[in-house]
């Protein structure tokens, strides 16, 4: 039975990692509606997102290794600097991107987890992003990956801190923000997926420590690994879908979710 479930948590996990609703909103609502000590494992929560984590890698492996290579050449190899001056530059926004959002949240990790972890804060939150979604109901700017600027990028940046806060999607506001400097929806998308990765990186390092200390690896194992990859093969087809959705303009339509689940939180937990 517990296999069964850390499969359904994998899932839970998977689906709702690339789309704009908030993974970690997910679980922390399915935790106060069972009551079940599993929705407590923040050990699988960092473990499911590894699983959530190679999903995304595999689909942008060729984009990453591209930028890497390319912001390496620019700083070890002269001759190729010129060429790679834009994938280099891209790199750098990526990095300032995500260094307000990493201060923040070791600045803010206890506050958080001791202060708001409040399931009607959690209403608020979806209604939030509800809100959020709703603002680029039309937005289709004209910005391609070369046309991003510094400001875009420290914008993004500051206000990706919101994403924090339990159930307000980090996804989700970084895509609404793309769109809001005006960049193109496809290039909204692939900014907001690559910034995903030091993020996740940073989270995941953080967590390893806990998961050593933890001094259950041996009975964990293997239903941690079968939730890891649920949420990972959940997590590729669920991006599939939301890449979709977002180029057809209808990234809004998930406001729609987001404010039904406010709804079932404060008729339910009222």
């Amino acid at each position: 039975m517990n296999y069964l479930i850390y499969i359904i948590l994998g899932i839970i996990q998977g689906f709702t990692e690339p789309i704009p609703v908030s993974s970690s909103g997910h679980i922390f609502l399915f935790k106060n509606i069972f009551n079940n000590d599993m929705f407590n494992d923040l050990n699988f929560e960092i473990v499911s997102n590894f699983g959530s984590f190679l999903a995304i890698l595999f689909i942008f492996r060729k984009e990453v290794w591209d930028l890497i290579t390319a912001f390496f050449s620019y700083i070890f190899k002269k001759e190729t600097r010129e060429k790679n001056k834009k994938k280099f530059k891209y790199c750098l926004f990526i990095i300032v991107s995500t260094i307000p959002i990493g201060i923040a949240g070791l600045l803010l990790k206890d506050f958080i987890e001791e202060k708001l972890q409040n399931i009607m804060l959690l209403g608020v939150a979806f209604l939030f992003t509800a809100f959020m979604l709703l603002l680029v109901k039309n937005k289709n700017g004209k910005k391609e990956d070369y046309d991003i600027t510094l400001k875009d990028a420290l914008i993004i940046g500051i206000f990706q801190i919101v994403a924090l806060f339990p159930g307000i999607s980090r996804s989700g506001t970084t895509l609404v923000l793309c769109l809001l400097v005006g960049m193109s929806r496809s290039t909204a998308l692939k900014y907001t997926f690559i910034l995903y990765f030091p993020i996740s990186v940073g989270t995941m390092l953080l967590g390893v420590k806990d998961i050593i200390d933890a001094g259950n690896l041996s009975t964990v194992l293997l239903p941690y690994f079968l939730g890891m990859v649920a949420a990972c093969i959940v997590t590729y087809f669920s991006y599939v879908w939301l890449s979709e959705i977002v180029k057809r303009g209808n990234l809004w339509k998930f406001s729609i979710y987001c404010v039904c689940l406010a709804v079932f939180i404060f008729i339910y937990f009222r």
